[in-house]
């Protein structure tokens, strides 16, 4: 039986150091849903993605990779119409990451309420949802309060995190509230503390606000106590899926009833796993690669 329950796009990556001239680029997948989903596999937890693939090379790599690591695709729907989103990313020395999407009318963006089925939510323990998946379309935005609602409906927790992308968001404004809407409907916030003034007004209302700050660390406020965990100290490769894999981290420990103080080691652990490999899901731990003091409270 599932565990947890998460819906998003996953898309190709096409990495180089300069596109325009290498010869040679690394092609991946990625989505913060679908690396959430793989290190809570990984660690042992049962779990669902949902989403729209195109019927294409990128499609087929997604599933293959998903169903390789265990998660269950059987709500996933390969459509024949339209292509898997793509993105290029070029690093250069002296300079951030240069990256480029390719997902208007993408096959991901077409989530929408039908795709949603009640009872494998309703049978989780967990629903996690995110701030990209709801900026991607009006349908996709339907389909992740869809899925809240029948959550919500069944007593099942609520997991959203913020994940604030401003390419995404045309009309800051509307991002604003879009955003803190969706935010009130969680049981368990991520949000990293760029992104706090942004849903402040949802701040008050939320059981556990989980707090990220890259290489300062993480924070929970729980029932009014607040905890505190420092990141792990490792060599930074590439920090793109560092925030889905602390989620996968910190949902891991909350099933298995961890304290707050332990759910952010095991967050922040996984996160040091992400960033030290240039893949946003590969570097993700088993279990028995999990460090000590994660592992109990």
């Amino acid at each position: 039986m599932t565990e947890v329950f998460t819906l998003g796009e996953a898309l190709g990556v096409v990495s180089a150091d300069r596109l325009r001239h290498d010869l040679t680029a690394r092609l991946d997948i990625a989505g913060p849903e679908l690396t959430t989903a793989i290190g809570l596999t990984r660690l042992g937890h049962a779990t669902t993605w949902l989403g729209r693939v195109g019927d294409d090379e990128i499609g087929a790599r997604v599933l293959t990779v998903l169903r390789g690591e265990g998660v269950d695709v059987s709500h996933v729907r390969v459509e024949s119409d339209a292509d898997s989103g793509m993105i290029l990313r070029q690093r250069r020395i002296g300079r951030s990451r240069h990256v480029i999407h390719y997902r208007y009318g993408s096959a991901g963006s077409r989530l929408s309420t039908g795709d949603v089925p009640a009872d494998p939510i309703r049978a989780a323990r967990v629903l996690h949802v995110t701030g990209i998946t709801a900026a991607l379309s009006g349908t996709a935005w339907s389909a992740v309060h869809h899925a809240i609602k029948i959550a919500a409906d069944a007593g099942v927790t609520v997991s959203v995190d913020v994940a604030h992308r401003p390419a995404l968001w045309p009309d800051p404004r509307e991002a604003r509230e879009a955003l803190t809407e969706l935010a009130h409907s969680a049981d368990v916030l991520f949000v990293n503390a760029d992104e706090l003034q942004l849903i402040q007004d949802a701040i008050g209302t939320i059981r556990e606000l989980v707090v990220t700050r890259g290489g300062k660390g993480a924070s929970a406020t729980v029932a009014g106590m607040r905890y505190d965990a420092s990141a792990a100290p490792v060599t930074v490769v590439d920090p793109g899926g560092a925030g889905a894999s602390f989620v996968a981290g910190y949902l891991s420990a909350l099933l298995e009833g961890l304290h707050p103080a332990a759910r952010l080691r095991r967050g922040a652990a996984l996160a040091a796993y992400t960033v030290s490999s240039p893949s946003h899901w590969q570097g993700l731990p088993t279990r028995d690669e999990l460090p000590p003091a994660t592992v109990s409270a």
